[in-house]
C-alpha cells in the first residue's frame, strides 16, 4: 500500500475528507488531501466505489466523488452495542434507508458479521416478535419490521467469501416463525467460510415421505460426502424439533459419521429431541459447529 497505508486506514481518510465536503471532490483534490499518488488513488476509489462506500456525479468535464449521507466510520468491537441500539431505533422508526446505511458501515468499518447478526440481528428479530407478542405492533407493522431485517441481513451477505468445500450446512426452519432466524444463520454460517444451503420453512414438509426427500437432497449436494455435513434445525415448536430431528437421525446411518444433527430451539429451553447439540443461543450454535469442523479437519 503507497505509504504504508492499510486498506482500511485509507478508507478511514477518505470518508473523513468526503464528509468535509458537501459538494464532493474530485480525484485529484482527494489525491492531494491523502497524500496518496493520483494513478494509485483512482484504483482505490474504483475499489469503494465498486463496494458502495462512495459514488461519482459530473459536475461539467470533472467527476465528483462523495459519500451518502449518514455514512460513518465505526470502531469495534466497541461499537457493537452502540450499533445495535442505533439498528433498533430505525427499525422501529420505519426508517430503512436508515437500517442499510447503518449495516453498510458496519461493512466499510470491518465489523466481523458473524458477529453483527449476534449482536444486532438476532436481538432485533428479539425485539420485534416481543413487541407483536405484547400487542405493542400489529401484523403490517411486524410484517414491516421483519422485510427490513431480513434486507439488511442480505446486505450482509453480499460480501463475497471464500468457502471451504470440506464446511458443509444445511439450515432450515421447522415453522414459518424460524425462517428469519434461518437466514440470519445461514449468512453468519456463509460468513465463516461454510458452504451454506438454506431451504427457509420447511413446515410443509412435514409428512411420511421427507426421509427419502431428504436423503436425495444430501445426495445431491454432499455427492463426494468431502469434510462434514451439519444439519441445523431451526424450530420454535416442540413438533418441529421432533420430525426434523427423527428425519434427519434416520438418514444419518447412510452418510456416516461426519454429518451431525444441531437444534437451535427459539424459545424451548431443554426440548424432547435426540441431536449431537442443542442450544437456544445462536452464538452457542455457531461456537458449536466450529468447534466439530476444528476437530474433524484438523
Amino acid at each position: 500500500m503507497t505509504r504504508g497505508y492499510q486498506l482500511k486506514e485509507i478508507q478511514k481518510k477518505l470518508i473523513d475528507v468526503l464528509s468535509d465536503s458537501k459538494t464532493g471532490l474530485s480525484g485529484m483534490e482527494i489525491s492531494e488531501k491523502l497524500g496518496i499518488n493520483r494513478a494509485t488513488m483512482a484504483k482505490y476509489l474504483n475499489v469503494f466505489a465498486a463496494e458502495g462506500l462512495i459514488k461519482q456525479k459530473n459536475a461539467g468535464n470533472i467527476n465528483l466523488w462523495f459519500i451518502e449521507s449518514g455514512t460513518e466510520q465505526l470502531h469495534f468491537p466497541d461499537d457493537y452495542f452502540h450499533v445495535k441500539e442505533k439498528f433498533l431505533d430505525h427499525l422501529t422508526s420505519g426508517t430503512q434507508s436508515q437500517v442499510y446505511n447503518l449495516i453498510r458501515n458496519c461493512q466499510h468499518s470491518g465489523a466481523n458479521i458473524s458477529k453483527i447478526i449476534n449482536e444486532v440481528i438476532i436481538p432485533a428479530i428479539d425485539s420485534i416478535d416481543d413487541l407483536y407478542l405484547k400487542a405493542k405492533i400489529g401484523k403490517s407493522e411486524s410484517k414491516l419490521f421483519n422485510g427490513i431485517i431480513s434486507n439488511a441481513i442480505q446486505i450482509l451477505g453480499l460480501v463475497p467469501h471464500e468457502s471451504n468445500p470440506k464446511k458443509n450446512v444445511i439450515v432450515l426452519s421447522a415453522d414459518q416463525k424460524s425462517t428469519l432466524y434461518a437466514k440470519a444463520t445461514s449468512c453468519a454460517f456463509d460468513s465463516m467460510g461454510w458452504q451454506v444451503w438454506e431451504l427457509g420453512d420447511m413446515s410443509d414438509a412435514i409428512d411420511v415421505m421427507y426421509d427419502l426427500d431428504l436423503q436425495k437432497f444430501l445426495t445431491r449436494v454432499w455427492k463426494q460426502k468431502q469434510g462434514i455435513m451439519i444439519v441445523v434445525v431451526i424450530s420454535g415448536t416442540e413438533d418441529g424439533i421432533k420430525f426434523f430431528s427423527e428425519a434427519v437421525n434416520s438418514v444419518k446411518p447412510k452418510f456416516g459419521k461426519n454429518m451431525h444433527l444441531a437444534i437451535y430451539s427459539k424459545g424451548i429451553k431443554k426440548p424432547n429431541a435426540k441431536a449431537e447439540f442443542v442450544t437456544d443461543d445462536f452464538e452457542n450454535a455457531i461456537n458449536w459447529a466450529e468447534s466439530v469442523s476444528q476437530n474433524a479437519l484438523g
